[in-house]
């Protein structure tokens, strides 16, 4: 899933981002409100960690916004919203969730409760299914664990986030686009050959019979047996 981290500390926005890209997804990162929006009108993002404090406004204007549709997003959806910030009153917290945040956590924090609730709200948005299943293929997201016929697929972060979205939407046709769109991140180049080379791997490591087809001049789909 690809996540915008909203953070104006550089060092703390980096350790996040290196922290969620090794569970297998596309981070991208905004210092300030104004690059958040470059952010959401240039790509399609799942959720939003969202500080409160920036510098050029206040990250639950940013929150009303997405939520009432006065900030525009790529895909016109409204993506799932995690206030993290050093504000810790119950009036904060009670703003925060009324301007449209889903989850809210004050700093500092464990980054193990961080990672827990990105899942829970991912999950939300996947429909609230911990453990993705597809014919005889099994996804664990909680504990990045994914087999087919009960054998380890023994899959690298970047084919596990790839084999995750395939089953969160089975029978669905992604362009090559589509996918560098949820995910990559923007440090992905779109003119290199990298979404074939990952389903590529992937294909092999799932084995026969293959699942995910590929359709000429659309993309790839995974289909529901």
């Amino acid at each position: 899933m690809r996540i915008l981290i909203v953070e104006d500390e550089p060092d703390l926005a980096a350790a996040v981002r290196r922290g969620l890209a090794r569970r297998g997804h596309a981070v991208d990162l905004a210092g300030s409100i104004s690059e958040a929006e470059m952010a959401l009108a240039s790509a399609a993002h799942d959720l939003v960690i969202l500080d409160w404090n920036l510098p050029d406004g206040a990250g639950v204007d940013l929150a009303t916004g997405l939520k009432s549709g006065g900030v525009p997003t790529l895909d016109g959806e409204a993506p799932r919203i995690l206030m993290l910030t050093a504000r810790d009153t119950l009036d904060d917290r009670v703003r925060g969730l009324d301007a449209g945040a889903d989850d809210y956590l004050v700093k500092p924090f464990a980054f193990a409760e961080l990672e827990a609730r990105v899942r829970a709200l991912l999950r939300r948005e996947q429909g609230g299914a911990p453990v993705l299943q597809l014919g005889d293929i099994d996804l664990d997201p909680a504990r990045f664990h994914a087999t087919r016929r009960d054998r380890d697929l023994g899959l690298t972060a970047k084919e596990f986030a790839l084999l995750e979205y395939f089953l969160a939407h089975p029978d669905v046709v992604h362009s090559q686009e589509h996918l560098l769109e949820h995910v990559w991140d923007e440090m992905a180049d779109p003119f290199t050959n990298t979404v074939r080379v990952t389903i590529s791997n992937l294909r092999k490591k799932l084995g026969d019979p293959r699942v995910i087809e590929t359709v000429p001049g659309r993309g790839y789909v995974i289909r529901t047996p």
